[in-house]
């Protein structure tokens, strides 16, 4: 009996590549108020827009209105929920874990300010906050409540968009775990008032898409 030498039937790759989602996560970030515009960090504290911030957050339903998305998630402080009301977007679920860094002693308090004080060049990415009113946050605990609404929308970006309205520092946060980056990473991204990033994959890699974009 001779030997068949015919290729047989393909084989079933041994290891399946990652599940890479179609759909773009889209970060808007509230429009402007007052102590946004001052500079002065505004973490828990509850802020209203400022007129000039409800008129962006009008100017994004321009921007938005061409993309539909499967769910939108916003943080429950005042200025996001209000962005993201004018913004022409639903929100189907608000989500604690998207609130502001808790800067602590810090809160209320500019830059400048805080340097003055401390005699050194301060960051909160890189020195982080010390207790006041509130008990403040470190980078870490910041990145694991970005971790756990990452965790949360994940599955839905196999259904399409998913949009995520909250703050500047948490969003910066929140995107360089996305990237897969630590989370200082977010040092070198600013995010504007009023602006919207998107993320997506390129491949298997995250990558970002689009940022700061504004009307």
């Amino acid at each position: 009996m001779t030997e068949d030498h015919s290729p047989g039937p393909p084989t079933e790759p041994t290891m399946a590549g990652p599940a890479i989602p179609s759909g773009r996560l889209v970060l808007v970030r509230h429009g402007e108020t007052e102590w946004s515009r001052t500079g002065q960090h505004t973490g828990l504290t509850d802020l209203e827009l400022l007129p000039e911030g409800e008129e962006a957050a009008r100017g994004l339903a321009d921007l938005l209105g061409g993309r539909s998305f499967v769910h939108v998630r916003s943080s429950p402080l005042r200025r996001a929920r209000t962005t993201a009301e004018l913004a022409g977007l639903t929100v189907d679920e608000l989500d604690e874990d998207l609130v502001e860094w808790d800067y602590g002693a810090y809160e209320g308090r500019s830059t400048p300010d805080i340097r003055a004080e401390l005699d050194y060049h301060w960051t909160v990415f890189e020195h982080g906050v010390v207790p006041g009113e509130t008990p403040g946050e470190t980078v870490e605990e910041v990145s694991a409540r970005a971790s756990r609404v990452l965790d949360r929308i994940w599955p839905l970006l196999f259904e399409g968009d998913v949009c995520l309205v909250g703050h500047g520092h948490a969003l910066r946060v929140l995107t360089a775990v996305y990237l897969r980056q630590a989370p200082r990473f977010g040092a070198h991204l600013t995010f504007e008032v009023g602006a919207v990033g998107i993320l997506g994959h390129h491949h298997e890699d995250p990558v970002v898409e689009a940022w700061n974009r504004h009307r």
